[in-house]
């Protein structure tokens, strides 16, 4: 591939931005579904029959199927090509939620929830790698990846606001049927307006080894915090479950770095840019997940928010959101390093979190939880859009797919490890607080006594959180070393090119 500079740019699309609308369609059914049903469970559970020790299967069940098979997912999309894998992904997912939607039983629920997590994991590294390989310009990249990584952000809390909607006042099962519309319109998009660059597929032989070993090691990782949950950290099963997860992966990295055509090409992965935008995502989306729970709890069950108004309570998050990916990120990241946007961001939404400490029982929503909110949408909009750019730039288009797919990956396995991990922590400082507390329990009253204990394990749980998002900005103002991205440079041959970064971010080019 010949090195393209800023005097001689590739020649754009000239339908990307209409691409990239349908492309934020597709991305925000993906992201929004992760949440949307969380507030429907109740009803669904109720109505299906589902016993509560298998409730939390229609939560897990997606999020083991689209975390373990994302590198896969990514690896078919470069494979097959990315229009055919997004258009594959859409209709399955589509299908899939018109079944869950249908269900009748138990059984039909937890297939459906799986198989759109099969879909959702081919389709979300396609959208990416849409994006990665139609957009080369770097300001127009920059605003692209504002749009789609102000999407991504919000996307859970607008799942909460819609989950809340059709379950109060249509159905549950709707929460699963409102994907269809949108996989329609997304399919039509995809058909008529998007293409693909031609000589970005990576026609190379599939690597089953890779396949096998990653899937099964994620399926492990994910399936461990999740037992963690409900069994305890010392159950067998729980560390089994760890132990194999370090086995199966440590055993992918050898595979990869032997094969001819590596399911996960370790340039890919390597390469501190990038390696820091994955890690750094990963461990500020624990974060992230953690609150979304914890809020929801504090405002229906401690506040006695409707399902409606606790997913509007939400807003104020998701307008930080766009606001920091489309007008803070967007606009400064063809000026200044990544690092110093993301860092920032990642300590701002920090504070935020920080905030949500200081809640009480009879905390007031607009004077302790709105601020909190807004920082933490804003932090983590202005961090989310450069690192979502950074995580697919510099790479060649025939790894664009699997790139994308890390991206997703990280996000996900954090996701999971966020809601098990920090749920466990929940659990247990409440379990203590009552315990010592148990002389208040008359005082407070039966209802004031179960609020305060639940309220400290949020709290306490919550400041795990903010380390979280510590640790993730000092990732990235430690290992993300990019410059500020101002031109349109193809990264020419992979690594080399990357390591010339330090002026200016590499883009793709075809």
């Amino acid at each position: 591939m010949s090195e393209i500079t800023s005097q001689s740019p590739p020649k754009a699309d000239p339908r990307r931005w209409k691409a990239l609308a349908f492309i934020a369609v597709a991305q925000l059914m993906v992201v929004l579904d992760a949440t949307i049903v969380n507030i429907a469970l109740p009803t669904a559970q109720q109505d299906l029959g589902i016993s509560d020790a298998n409730r939390q299967w229609v939560i897990t069940a997606y999020a083991l199927a689209f975390g373990s098979l994302l590198l896969f997912g990514g690896r078919i999309a470069d494979l097959w090509g990315r229009k055919k894998a997004f258009i594959t992904g859409l209709v399955g997912f589509a299908a899939a939620s018109a079944v869950g939607g249908a269900a009748t039983n138990e059984a039909m629920m937890l297939t459906a929830r799986a198989a759109q997590g099969v879909f959702g994991a081919l389709l979300a590294p396609a959208a990416l790698s849409l994006l990665a390989v139609m957009f080369t310009d770097g300001k127009e990249r920059a605003k692209a990846f504002g749009i789609y990584g102000a999407i991504a952000g919000a996307g859970g809390g607008i799942g909460l606001i819609l989950g809340g909607l059709l379950t109060e006042y249509m159905d549950w099962r709707w929460t699963f049927f409102v994907n269809i519309p949108f996989a329609i319109v997304a399919v039509l998009g995809a058909v008529f307006v998007i293409s693909e660059p031609k000589g970005a597929r990576n026609r190379a032989g599939l690597d089953i080894p890779g396949v096998l070993l990653a899937t099964t090691g994620l399926v492990a990782l994910v399936y461990g915090f999740t037992r963690a949950e409900s069994n305890g950290w010392s159950d067998t099963v729980t560390i089994g479950m760890f132990i194999a997860s370090v086995v199966l992966l440590a055993a992918f990295v050898a595979v990869e770095s032997r094969v001819s055509h590596p399911l996960l090409p370790l340039r890919v992965l390597l390469n501190r840019n990038r390696g820091g935008a994955y890690l750094s995502l990963g461990i500020a989306v624990i974060a992230m997940f953690g609150t979304f729970l914890f809020l929801t709890y504090f405002l229906q069950v401690v506040q006695g928010f409707s399902p409606v108004k606790t997913g509007l309570a939400f807003l104020p998050m998701i307008a930080g959101m766009i606001v920091g990916s489309t007008q803070i990120g967007a606009r400064l990241m063809t000026r200044v390093p990544p690092r110093l946007l993301m860092a920032p961001g990642f300590l701002v939404a920090a504070v935020g979190m920080g905030l949500l400490t200081q809640i009480e029982p009879g905390t007031s929503y607009a004077a302790h939880v709105l601020p909190s909110l807004l920082l933490l949408g804003l932090g983590m909009g202005t961090a989310f859009m450069p690192a979502m750019s950074i995580s697919t730039i510099g790479v060649e288009p025939r790894d664009a797919g699997v790139a994308s797919a890390m991206v997703n990956t990280s996000q996900q396995v954090g996701g999971a490890i966020g809601t098990a991990l920090l749920n466990t922590i929940a659990a247990s400082a409440t379990t203590s607080w009552v315990a010592s507390h148990a002389a208040e329990a008359r005082t407070l009253g039966r209802e004031g006594f179960i609020n305060a204990g639940a309220v400290h394990g949020y709290t306490t749980a919550i400041w795990w959180a903010v380390g979280a998002l510590v640790i993730a900005a000092l990732i990235a103002a430690g290992l993300i070393n990019a410059k500020g991205q101002s031109g349109t440079v193809a990264g020419g041959s992979g690594d080399s090119a990357e390591e010339g970064a330090e002026d200016q971010v590499p883009v793709l080019a075809h």
